[in-house]
């Protein structure tokens, strides 16, 4: 059960935790997730965002410890996706349906499709102010970030930002706030923006610029997942800004599979190349980590080497499910290079750079494929991939200098 919390003058989290759940769409979420709402009471009485349908019992409980719920006067939706619109049914049907639902354009045709039900809705977009009793909100479209919908809530009053799916982590713990937790939650964040938004990087750095031509004071940042950032909101704006410029760091991604362990010594003999050269190395074995968690290391790496042995003239399933979500968020400013073991085709190699060719990566070798169980010399040739690629991330990083 969620407690729910002030978190400003007549401001309450109202939300639920989702204690359970462990995976989000294909991104693994080992601590829960939660699904933040926000009851702001005044002379009108207004509720941001709603919860997952199956919470909708435990978030009418939350908001009735506070204020019986049909005294709600105005909903706001910053995004239509389930997980923070399931309940709106059944919230609208103990309100009253007459009850005025704000949301962008996209939101009031997404809310229409979802539930089959025409509310009573209040388009609102980017500029837009509205004057609701003793409170003044603004409203920022930020349109596929991640969804058509979506769009952020400003409360001027006291300099609130509700910012629906931006700023947020898939974490459900007995902390709420950043000054309580810390830097332990910005692994979280890191992992968020880098399985939700990083497809959206151009979008995110747009967005970076509109808000800073606004000009806005920023008390407090209340994402729709996760802890609200009361203490230092600008440190999470920051490390957005870090993250969509996608700049390469002197790290790289050994993500590997194999089947007899051929490949498996190839990746340890590529990652002792690379350490050789005093080059940051993260070594994973797909069957030992989840996608979202190697998606979460690629994002601040500066190069990736993907090694697969050829399994019915093609690459491993594993790998090949890694890839696709990889490619799917189209990671950016990345040398890549591929490796793997075969029986007697050996066509993954080729199909690892022909999907490196499709993410824009830079090739910087044709890879290595070894039949059977790797020897001495083919190791050696591992070793040298490996020392090649840290040379060469070390030299973009330079500047296109020596790297040495």
């Amino acid at each position: 059960m969620y407690k729910p919390i002030e978190i400003a003058d007549r401001i309450y989290s109202v939300g639920c935790r989702d204690w359970d759940i462990r995976d989000f769409h294909g991104y693994s979420t080992y601590e829960g997730t939660t699904y933040n709402a926000f009851l702001i009471l005044g002379e009108k009485n207004i509720l941001i965002d709603t919860v997952k349908e199956k919470f909708a019992d435990e978030f009418l409980s939350n908001i009735s410890k506070i204020i019986d719920p049909k005294k709600i006067d105005i909903v706001i939706s910053n995004h239509t996706e389930m997980d923070h619109s399931g309940a709106i049914p059944r919230l609208m049907q103990v309100i009253g349906e007459e009850k005025p639902l704000y949301c962008s354009k996209m939101g009031a045709k997404n809310l229409k499709s979802h539930f089959n039900r025409d509310f009573n809705f209040k388009v609102v977009g980017s500029g837009d102010e509205l004057k609701i009793g003793d409170r003044t909100f603004s409203f920022l479209e930020t349109r596929m970030l991640h969804w058509p919908d979506s769009m952020f809530t400003y409360l001027v009053e006291d300099a609130i930002l509700f910012s629906s799916d931006a700023f947020g982590q898939h974490y459900s713990g007995d902390k709420f706030f950043d000054d309580e937790i810390g830097d332990e939650i910005i692994p979280h964040a890191r992992k968020y923006y880098a399985n939700i938004l990083l497809h959206f990087s151009p979008r995110v750095q747009a967005l970076l610029k509109d808000v800073a031509k606004m000009n806005l004071k920023i008390n407090m940042i209340c994402p729709d997942h996760g802890i609200l950032w009361r203490e230092n909101p600008s440190k999470i704006i920051e490390a957005y800004d870090k993250w969509s410029r996608q700049e390469p760091a002197n790290k790289v991604v050994v993500i590997f599979d194999s089947m007899w362990d051929s490949t498996t010594k190839m990746a340890r003999s590529i990652t002792s190349g690379i350490e050789s050269e005093d080059v940051a190395v993260r070594l994973m074995n797909t069957r030992k980590w989840h996608r979202s968690d190697i998606m979460t290391e690629i994002i601040e790496a500066g190069a990736i080497a993907v090694g697969s042995p050829t399994l019915n003239n093609g690459i491993f399933p594993v790998i090949a499910d890694v890839m696709t979500y990889i490619k799917g968020l189209r990671p950016q400013n990345k040398i890549a290079a591929a490796f793997g073991s075969y029986g007697w085709s050996g066509e993954a190699v080729k199909i690892l750079n022909n999907e490196f060719s499709e993410m824009k990566l830079d090739i910087i070798d044709e890879g290595i494929k070894v039949q059977y169980v790797p020897d001495e010399d083919d190791l050696n040739k591992c070793f040298d991939l490996g020392v090649k690629i840290a040379k060469t991330l070390k030299q973009k990083l330079s500047g296109g200098k020596d790297g040495q």
